[in-house]
């Protein structure tokens, strides 16, 4: 019997480490946060902070340099809302990361303050990769409380603990955590043809081909989610399921669950209320997106993105 890349671990020990935003190894000391934690972490001589005009990250730029770390009195100007700060966790050096609203609409930004959207930081190669994922915690939890103000039961106003990792209803007492939410991307392989499956849905930039996704429904295992999401999206029937890779995705606070999907059936059939366009690549294919851009379509996603990895992987991975 041929073996094939579903029989294998192979090419990378862990391919999630090069993904974007991946690289947080902030120690979050879940288990001794207080309702205190925010003011203690302010109060320690070192302490950073990442600064966020609604979901854009604000980086202090001179010239060519970009910073995305404030002290607390450079906040100043930026009208920081500390009442809705939130402790990410400490550096090995025991340095506090925290991120701190701001009031000040980007438009109204002093022009040394870039604001910047998260794909941003790895698609423009902006900032490395450990505050990729300290940026990514930060956006993913400032945009659970900021829609969590009020109570899901009784409409209450909630109270933010913990350093933004709960909320209480002031009413009924409701208890809330942040969530994630699931979303499997996959690569679905014609191992016999030596082909993958791609596709654009109707929002991608023009000449871009990626990998299905969608979310992950209530009570469905990742494996049925790869094959309902295909099969929906294709009309690609799925065999077996193999996990390769996982990403944070902080828009707004998914985590990406990137899988090989083993064709059974070769014949597509397109939803047209959600994908423009599937095709079948072949590897060759597949390589030249890799190298391609936006002046010479078809391209693939950019380095960072987790449907780069998948099929970069699946191009570099012959067996």
């Amino acid at each position: 019997m041929t073996s094939s890349m579903f029989d294998s671990q192979a090419p990378h020990s862990e391919p999630s480490e090069l993904t974007a935003f991946s690289g947080n190894k902030l120690d979050r000391q879940a288990e001794y946060r207080t309702d205190d934690c925010v003011e203690k972490a302010l109060a320690v001589e070192g302490a950073h902070i990442f600064a966020f005009t609604g979901s854009r990250v604000i980086l202090k730029h001179d010239g060519q340099i970009l910073d995305p770390l404030f002290a607390a009195y450079e906040l100043a100007g930026l009208q920081p809302d500390f009442d809705n700060a939130i402790l990410l966790g400490y550096r090995e050096t025991g340095e506090p990361r925290i991120a701190v609203p701001v009031l000040i609409p980007a438009d109204d930004l002093a022009s040394q303050y870039k604001p910047t959207e998260p794909r941003a930081l790895f698609r423009d190669r902006l900032m490395e990769g450990e505050l990729q994922g300290e940026v990514a915690q930060a956006v993913s939890l400032l945009n659970w409380n900021a829609a969590n103000r009020f109570c899901g039961k009784c409409g209450s106003p909630t109270l933010t603990q913990l350093g933004g990792y709960k909320r209480t209803c002031t009413q009924c007492q409701h208890l809330m955590f942040p969530r994630t939410d699931p979303v499997v991307i996959m690569l679905t392989v014609d191992v016999e043809n030596d082909r993958c499956l791609l596709g654009r849905s109707h929002h991608f930039q023009e000449g871009m081909y990626s990998c299905l996704a969608g979310f992950v429904e209530p009570g469905e295992t990742i494996e049925n989610a790869v094959r309902r999401e295909t099969v929906e999206e294709s009309g690609i029937v799925v065999g077996r399921v193999r996990y390769h890779a996982s990403q944070p995705w902080p828009m707004p606070h998914s985590l990406m669950i990137g899988c090989y999907g083993e064709a059974q059936s070769t014949e597509i059939k397109i939803d047209s209320q959600e994908m423009q366009d599937v095709r079948w690549f072949s590897r060759a294919e597949a390589a030249a997106m890799l190298k391609a851009g936006p002046d010479s379509p078809p391209f693939a996603p950019v380095e960072g993105a987790i449907a780069h990895r998948l099929l970069r992987d699946w191009v570099e991975w012959p067996s």
